[in-house]
């Protein structure tokens, strides 16, 4: 796994770097077990507070390794040995399949991601940069739905996440046609949260901010945000009271008032 991804953390914030530099970070096989692996080691990481994922070299994601349609060929389906049974139906607990949970497994972390996006994040690289909470990119970063080029469609989550971000019609136009676009195009579009010169660098200026708040009331708002998306207005307001009655008078929130009214930096439980 070290070999495609490397993960640090420090006070909190997990510094996720994609590692595979000479290929651009494209996702072989390994890349994608080590996505996976890197997710559900992070969803059990005690004291985990903001990811910052990002990649080494010329490039966050050049996509999907050109060796995988020759695996494709000979194994089918995700060109992975064995792929049949890490479908559907190897993971129960949730509906990705092996290669959707490559993203979906950042997607469905308790804290917020951010992705520090440059040089290009095209097919399944701009759908991993999708699974983060905020994507921060360079103003010529190169973006696109790669998976027309090589005749297929966007299978790494990239339809839900896309059409929660920008309008159905941007959605269709850049899926059917591949068309590459940049960073302040991504901004106007809404696939980008912040248009920066040094991405990395304020994606974990950002989650050391984060890492500063109430780690209860982060985590809860980053489940009525993600509520918001799917259910009812009547869930979300019960939900809402749910979990604001939670946090109330609890012992992170009563630090978060008391650290304010006494001007010092808070020290939370995990």
């Amino acid at each position: 796994m070290e070999d495609r991804v490397s993960v640090s953390i420090s006070h909190g914030v997990a510094d996720v770097r994609l590692v595979r530099a000479d290929k651009m970070n494209a996702l072989d096989v390994a890349m994608f077990e080590a996505l996976v692996a890197t997710s559900d080691r992070l969803s059990r990481e005690k004291g985990l507070r903001a990811v910052v994922l990002s990649g080494e070299g010329r490039a966050f994601c050049a996509g999907l390794d050109m060796g995988r349609f020759a695996a494709m060929k000979e194994h089918g389906g995700e060109g992975i040995p064995g792929a049949p049974e890490r479908g559907l139906a190897g993971r129960p607990p949730g509906p990705a399949n092996h290669s959707q949970q490559a993203v979906w497994g950042f997607r469905q972390l308790p804290v917020p991601v951010i992705a520090a996006v440059h040089g290009v994040a095209f097919g399944g690289g701009f759908q991993l940069a999708l699974g983060a909470d905020l994507r921060f990119v360079t103003a010529d970063t190169r973006m696109a739905v790669m998976e027309i080029k090589w005749g297929l469609v966007p299978d790494m989550g990239g339809v839900v996440l896309m059409k929660r971000l920008v309008r159905d019609d941007v959605v269709r136009e850049l899926t059917y046609t591949g068309r590459i676009f940049n960073g302040e195009e991504a901004l106007q579009m809404g696939f980008a949260t912040r248009v920066c010169a040094d991405p990395r660098a304020e994606a974990l200026a950002l989650a050391a901010e984060i890492a500063a708040k109430n780690p209860d009331a982060i985590k809860g708002s980053k489940r009525l945000l993600d509520m918001a998306h799917d259910a009812d207005q009547h869930a979300i307001l019960l939900a809402e009271s749910q979990e604001q009655g939670a946090l109330i008078g609890s012992p992170n929130q009563v630090e978060a008032v008391m650290s304010n009214m006494q001007k010092r930096a808070a020290v939370y439980a995990d």
